[in-house]
């Protein structure tokens, strides 16, 4: 890398580490009555994320050090190692089950959700073909099936756990990176039919699915069920009005709302900070946006900016389907809100993509 490396985006990494503070803030308020009762200890998640935070936070800082082209030499090989642990993964007894899902191994409480670390390796991997091969990326045989065949396969393996919501947030992700890349909307048209054909049949294919459909569309249908968590979370949201009920003062996290330190948090935050909290959040979200895109335009050759257009594409994607389910606008599906959601995978690997996208902005023109 000839380019001249300079300080990393400040803006983006203060508004990194203010969008964690509220989290780890968030997931104690949220958890602390339930961890109580089951585990004895209310601060038995935040302690976890906190660990998970300092995990992560290490390797962001040690990642804005490394060249980001190293992510280029290695991609191919990184790939090939989350395949690995994906195979690995549904091999009983060494993946472990929880909430219906095959999806993590570990000891105990610590463990990884490979699936999680899938999406950054498949953006490296996609980074670097893309930049290599752009301009065939208008050809359907020699650039698009190329490109999302290892997407697909991968997206294969984490619905055998299953996994919607992951696999959703990765697709999506690819499909940004090729759509920007260049590839004809002719064939985005054709292939997102297939997409819609296939996605109709991975709901058909399992009735919890179908039964998520019918609750979006009406919840009140089978409250005690399927339409019970976007009730529950509607009722935390709606009497937060515009300063909320104050902070730890929530009382949707008594039982109500499953597992509210999880894929409903921003429910909680919306109760206890109200429409003022909820906005602030989602203004820090947007500032982060903001600077990924301005990194990506900034980058100084191809790859770094499909790097940096993935690891915002993912970020950005992620919030607007948790956002979107918390608030009723879209099905339910098991989707973490970053750097807020309780989760040790989805922290770690959020925070070491928001490292490379500082390497990034190292070298960055603006």
């Amino acid at each position: 890398m000839t380019t001249k490396k300079t300080t990393p985006d400040f803006i983006l990494l203060l508004t990194t580490l203010l969008l964690l503070t509220f989290g780890l803030i968030m997931v104690y308020s949220a958890s602390a009555i339930w961890a109580s009762y089951k585990f004895d200890d209310s601060f038995f998640f935040a302690k976890r994320q906190l660990l998970f935070a300092g995990l992560g936070v290490l390797s962001m800082f040690f990642l804005m050090n490394v060249d980001y082209w190293t992510w280029r030499t290695w991609a191919k090989l990184l790939l090939i190692v989350c395949f690995i642990l994906l195979v690995a993964v549904l091999i009983p007894g060494v993946g472990m089950v929880r909430n219906g899902s095959r999806s993590w191994i570990g000891i105990g409480a610590f463990s990884i959700q490979p699936s999680e670390f899938m999406k950054l390796a498949m953006i490296a991997f996609l980074a670097k073909f893309l930049s290599e091969n752009q301009k065939k990326i208008t050809s359907l045989k020699k650039g698009l099936v190329p490109a999302l065949s290892l997407v697909f396969l991968a997206f294969g393996i984490i619905m055998l756990q299953p996994d919607l919501g992951t696999g959703t947030v990765m697709v999506g992700t690819c499909m940004t990176m090729i759509f920007i890349a260049g590839a004809r909307i002719s064939h985005f048209i054709g292939l997102g039919l297939i997409g819609l054909a296939g996605f109709a049949a991975l709901i058909i294919s399992a009735p919890y699915r179908i039964k998520r459909i019918t609750s979006f569309l009406d919840p009140w249908q089978d409250p005690l069920g399927s339409g019970f968590q976007i009730i529950q979370s509607l009722y935390a949201i709606g009497p937060g009005g515009l300063f909320g009920l104050g902070l730890g003062q929530s009382r949707q996290k008594f039982f109500y709302l499953p597992e509210p330190q999880t894929d409903f948090i921003f429910a909680i935050l919306a109760e206890e900070l109200g429409f003022i909290g909820g906005t602030l959040i989602l203004l820090l979200f947007s500032l982060l946006f903001w600077r990924g895109v301005r990194v990506a335009l900034g980058a100084p050759d191809l790859f770094g900016s499909f790097l940096a257009l993935g690891i915002i594409a993912m970020i950005a994607i992620q919030v607007i389907i948790n956002i979107g389910v918390v608030t009723g606008l879209m099905p339910v599906t098991g989707i973490t809100l970053p750097f807020l959601s309780y989760g040790g995978s989805s922290l770690t690997l959020m925070l070491m993509a928001i490292g490379v996208l500082l390497n990034i902005s190292r070298y960055a023109r603006y």
